[in-house]
């Protein structure tokens, strides 16, 4: 393009230098020898006066020398009156061309020997017509002609050479974004997902790269999303996965036994393998429309009863409260339902058997909190925990449980805390917003929040004071 844009400029200034500089040069010539023949009229005008006074040889010899051109200056006096024909100066033209002036007293150039002459014809006192002969050298036409038009030349080579240097110039401006552009989308093509254009260049260039920016983008968002729900829905596994992890101790001593262990073990390596491959991203979820949500307490029943078998199993007392009348929240219900399995598998998976639990439900005015809750021996660094939960599992923990939830709170502008719970274990405090505002006092992951007391904080308290 670059190349293009030159040669375009190049063609078209040339034809335009050359449309206009042919003719100046052609007017430049006409205006030369215009110049060089009015010189020989005013020569020969400066003869006439004389002319018309006197015919006499000496004085007329004085008057050509006094008009400085004696050696390109001839007089031609016709005899008449009984008087001889007077030649002065040396005669370049022929006689018919002097005659024919004579004849018809109007002036004329004729060519000669190295130029051209001016025939002037003068009346004389007489009445005969004397012809002053003026030569015009060839020098003296072309005088000036050859530095005008190198002059002309010189401006026309400087308007190609600017003309050029100016589509080079526009021809890198347009190139380089477009290869900038191409580069991109090669490098976005390699799979280098954090490939982008400088938004820069003409409108159009522009706005491509705006596009292409805004298109990789999205494709990155698209990646992580795909390796998000790729690694939520590896989670979910974990849930019946700890099921009959937990029942394969009843399954007694045996080969069949053996293997049903090993192979339980095996898929839940698998399933964390996956978690962790899928968890290069971590975009937020996004928040539930106008009208979406789910009742809670309704999720929380339905998954306490879930669990209640395999508690039951293993000698475990457990606890709902609050979940008696419906709670309205903006999160999806699939999405509350994972979050709860993911905190209470981690109570069947981290507590040894007949470790008490409980779910308890706090309504208010601009917030709901879920608490998650168990007798077990509590979590020593509650920061490293959520660390965990934001990508840095550890063996046998992927940190996805508690990624899920946090996700889940954040989507309402609400946040996750860990704490100690009365039972005299681990208490996980999900608090989800109700009014999409921020929540007050956001800071440090795991830090305490700051609110001025309510109703929904005084209940909460209550709970935990039972």
């Amino acid at each position: 393009m670059r190349w293009a844009l030159v040669k375009v400029s190049l063609a078209v200034t040339t034809m335009v230098v050359l449309a206009f500089a042919v003719p100046l040069g052609l007017v430049i010539r006409e205006m030369a020898r215009d110049r060089a023949f009015s010189n020989a009229e005013r020569e020969a005008a400066a003869v006439a006066p004389a002319l018309s006074i006197t015919t006499e040889r000496d004085q007329l010899e004085r008057v050509v020398a006094s008009a400085g051109s004696d050696a390109g200056m001839a007089v031609h006096i016709p005899a008449g009156d009984g008087q001889d024909a007077i030649e002065l100066g040396r005669q370049r033209a022929a006689d018919q061309d002097i005659a024919a002036v004579r004849k018809l007293g109007r002036a004329s150039t004729t060519g000669v020997t190295g130029g051209s002459t001016l025939l002037q014809p003068v009346a004389l006192s007489t009445g005969e017509i004397a012809v002053v002969e003026v030569y015009v050298p060839e020098s003296e036409v072309t005088n000036g002609l050859g530095t005008a038009w190198a002059v002309l030349a010189a401006v026309g080579i400087a308007l190609i050479l600017g003309s050029v240097a100016v589509a080079d110039r526009l021809g890198v401006r347009m190139v380089r974004p477009a290869k900038r552009l191409v580069e991109g989308a090669r490098d976005l093509g390699e799979g280098q997902l954090g490939a982008r254009v400088p938004e820069e260049g003409p409108t159009e260039l522009r706005l491509a790269a705006v596009a292409f920016n805004s298109m990789a983008d999205q494709v990155v968002q698209l990646l992580a999303n795909e390796r998000e729900l790729a690694a939520d829905l590896s989670h979910r596994l974990r849930t019946p996965l700890t099921v009959l992890r937990l029942n394969t101790a009843s399954l007694g001593e045996g080969p069949a036994a053996d293997q049903t262990r090993t192979a339980v073990e095996q898929l839940e390596r698998e399933v964390d393998t996956i978690i962790r491959t899928a968890r290069e991203a971590k975009p937020q979820t996004a928040a539930a429309g106008p009208g979406a949500g789910c009742d809670a307490a309704e999720v929380v029943r339905e998954r306490m009863a879930f669990w209640s078998a395999l508690a039951e199993d293993e000698g475990r007392k457990w606890r709902v409260a609050g979940a008696e009348r419906p709670v309205r929240i903006p999160v999806a219900r699939a999405d509350l339902a994972a979050g709860l399995d993911a905190l209470l598998g981690n109570v069947f998976r981290h507590t040894p058997e007949g470790t008490a639990f409980a779910v308890d439900l706090h309504n208010g005015e601009d917030a709901v909190i879920v608490l998650v809750s168990d007798a077990g021996a509590g979590i020593p660094d509650p920061e490293a925990a959520m660390a965990r939960g934001r990508g840095s599992g550890s063996d046998g923990s992927t940190g996805l449980g508690l990624d899920i939830v946090r996700r889940l709170a954040e989507s309402t502008g609400g946040d996750v805390r860990i704490g100690s719970s009365v039972l005299g274990g681990t208490e996980v405090r999900i608090w989800i917003q109700l009014d999409g505002r921020a929540p007050v006092g956001r800071g440090h992951r795991g830090a305490v929040r700051r609110r001025r007391p309510g109703r929904l904080a005084a209940a909460y308290h209550r709970s935990r004071s039972h």
